[in-house]
């Protein structure tokens, strides 16, 4: 898919943005398409990144629940919908356990299944309002995102400053929630 999409004659920003916006490839394949293949510098491919990860999250916020009502009158939507929402619920314990530190931890890990789009979901699933749901994924991307253009541009040395930055932040929030009350 992203082969196809990067075979269309349009700006190259563009590209990036699409990308981004898609589910399971989202920043994680943007930014290095954006820095390798495309030559965007760093901090461009980055931005765009961010901005087309986020571009889905309102929608998905707002509307998933009237989305989910109507497709469930099908069966293989049904299906499809019941197997989504219990993968979501196992993965987001941290979600439903610290709630919006939870939410940003789990954006924040580059990972399959750990984005924007899961992320989304989950708040959902566990009751997070849209105003901390969207501020909670803004961060977590914004993090994935500093994650994956450091994997990007510097490789394992990149990999284990993110390891540690990122190791480091959940320490601190997690020591955080659970000693404020958050």
């Amino acid at each position: 898919m992203i082969d196809n999409i990067l075979e269309l004659n349009i700006l190259k920003e563009l590209i990036v943005i699409i990308i981004a916006t898609l589910p399971i490839a989202e920043l994680r394949a943007a930014i290095p398409i954006a820095i390798s293949t495309l030559e965007i510098p760093w901090y461009y491919a980055y931005l765009l990144a961010v901005i087309g990860n986020m571009l889905p999250v309102p929608f998905i916020l707002l509307f998933l629940e009237a989305a989910t009502k109507l497709m469930s009158k099908v069966a293989v939507f049904e299906r499809f919908l019941n197997w989504l929402f219990e993968r979501t619920r196992r993965r987001g314990r941290i979600i439903e356990r610290y709630k919006r530190i939870g939410l940003i931890l789990f954006v924040a890990i580059p990972l399959p299944v750990t984005g924007a789009w899961t992320g989304s979901l989950a708040a959902v699933l566990f009751g997070i309002k849209f105003k901390q749901a969207f501020m909670s994924i803004f961060i977590g991307v914004t993090i994935a995102g500093i994650i994956v253009t450091c994997l990007t541009l510097l490789g394992w040395a990149g990999a284990a400053i993110a390891g540690t930055a990122l190791l480091g932040l959940a320490v601190y929030s997690l020591w955080r929630a659970r000693y404020s009350g958050s």
